[in-house]
């Protein structure tokens, strides 16, 4: 099945609502290429050796959750280094690279913060600007929770365990996220689940007495791409491939 990639951008800003986001980075298509997609493959964040990967797998298009432009480069604008790289082999091949950044943490059906609750098998109670609070309906320990989580995510997450061991009301937000501990704290939050920790936030999780879990900035967002190619593929027939390009951080 083929597909005009300018009509699948449509769908998907519009499926994502990427209008009602201030993201720090642009979300849609970043890089054009062949107008018409028959494969894409995914992969969390851009790099020459996902793009390889595309290539060799014959794909139109790499959709990723990191893309390559962010608001804090550095402008003027300079195309060169490891940027001229990755965007050179896009060119040649005539790639396309689409990312979406907080559309797709923040998505009720395939972010990345909806699918780890649904792992877990935690119902989610609430939204929360970009994250999901769930609320853990059987006691659940927290011992078990991290089991449960690597085992989800293949990683091995990062504990701190400075609330109860018996863990019911559930934050969730991928990536980095644990500046939000006192938000969280103040919504009556024992659990929260977030991709990397800060310094200076270990001590506040303490002192608030919050469970804080860093799954991994890269592991805790691989859930809402391979989502949303599973999504992509079973809607428009286009095929997909998530690439795993493993990163412990």
């Amino acid at each position: 099945m083929t597909m005009d990639r300018d009509e699948l951008l449509r769908y998907l800003d519009d499926y994502l609502e990427v209008g009602n986001f201030d993201d720090m980075a642009p979300n849609g298509l970043q890089i054009e290429g062949r107008p018409e997609i028959q494969k894409i493959v995914g992969g969390v964040s851009i790099s020459e050796r996902l793009v390889k990967e595309a290539i060799q797998r014959e794909a139109d298009a790499v959709l990723v959750h990191h893309g390559l432009f962010w608001k804090r480069d550095p402008h003027p604008y300079r195309i060169t280094g490891i940027r001229k790289r990755r965007i050179s082999l896009l060119l040649k091949a005539d790639m396309n690279l689409i990312a979406y950044h907080l559309p797709l943490d923040a998505h009720p059906e395939v972010g990345n913060n909806i699918q780890i609750l649904k792992g877990l098998n935690i119902p989610a109670l609430e939204a929360m600007e970009i994250g999901y609070v769930g609320y853990a309906r059987k006691y659940l320990e927290l011992e078990d929770l991290v089991i449960r989580l690597n085992d989800l995510l293949d990683t091995e997450a990062q504990v701190f365990a400075f609330g109860k061991e018996h863990v019911e009301k559930i934050l969730v937000v991928s990536g980095s996220s644990s500046a939000a501990c006192e938000k969280a704290a103040e919504l009556g939050i024992d659990t929260f689940i977030g991709g990397d920790m800060r310094e200076e936030q270990v001590r506040i999780c303490e002192e608030l007495g919050l469970n804080f879990i860093a799954a991994g900035h890269y592991n805790s967002e691989k859930l809402g791409v391979q989502a949303l190619l599973t999504h992509i593929q079973e809607k428009f027939g286009i095929q997909t491939e998530f690439v795993d390009i493993p990163n412990p951080v």
